[in-house]
Parts: C-alpha cells; structure tokens; sequence
C-alpha cells in the first residue's frame, strides 16, 4: 500500500466514523425547551463538535491499524474478493510457496 492509498484509506474510514459518532448525545433545542423563533426543534444546541473529532480520530487510527495491517499482510488479498471469477489466474511468478 503506497502513502497516498494509507491517506485516502485513513479519510475514508475517519468519515464513516464520524457520521457514526455525530448523532451521539446530541442535545436539541427541543430536548431543552428553548427553541429558537424559526428553527427547527430537532436543531442541535449542544453538539461538542471537538469532542467528537478527537473520539472519531482516535477509533479512526485504531480501525486504520487493522484494516492497513489486514491488508499489507495479505491476509485478504483483491483475488479473494472476486466471487464471479472475473480476474484471470494468478502468473506462475507470482504464487508462493506457502
């Protein structure tokens, strides 16, 4: 795995982490009876933004670490993932004596 494919891993996974942990112990207007003239009820009022960035980093790296690992080990490998058989076979130089 080059730099730039560890990079855009670690985002992708840091984004879909963070729309999990987002909706997490938000407090609405609603939730605390002052809703502001024009806003919606179900508006955040308290959402702790940096919190959630800190936590999301953190599961992120953590999630990072497996995944990258998994994926330099070659413990699961593209041709595992190819149920159709739609890959050609694998060149003799390629295969390892395992």
């Amino acid at each position: 795995m080059a730099i730039t494919s560890g990079f855009v891993l670690f985002a992708v996974i840091w984004f879909m982490t963070f729309l999990v942990v987002l909706p997490i112990r938000v407090q609405t207007q609603g939730d605390l009876g002052q809703i502001e003239p024009g806003t919606h009820a179900g508006a955040p009022e308290v959402h702790n933004l940096r919190k959630k960035a800190w936590i999301t980093t953190g599961i992120a790296l953590v999630l990072w670490v497996i995944i990258a690992g998994v994926i330099l080990s070659g413990v699961i490998s593209v041709r595992d993932l190819d149920w159709f058989n739609r890959m050609d076979a694998v060149p003799a130089t390629y295969e390892t004596n395992g």
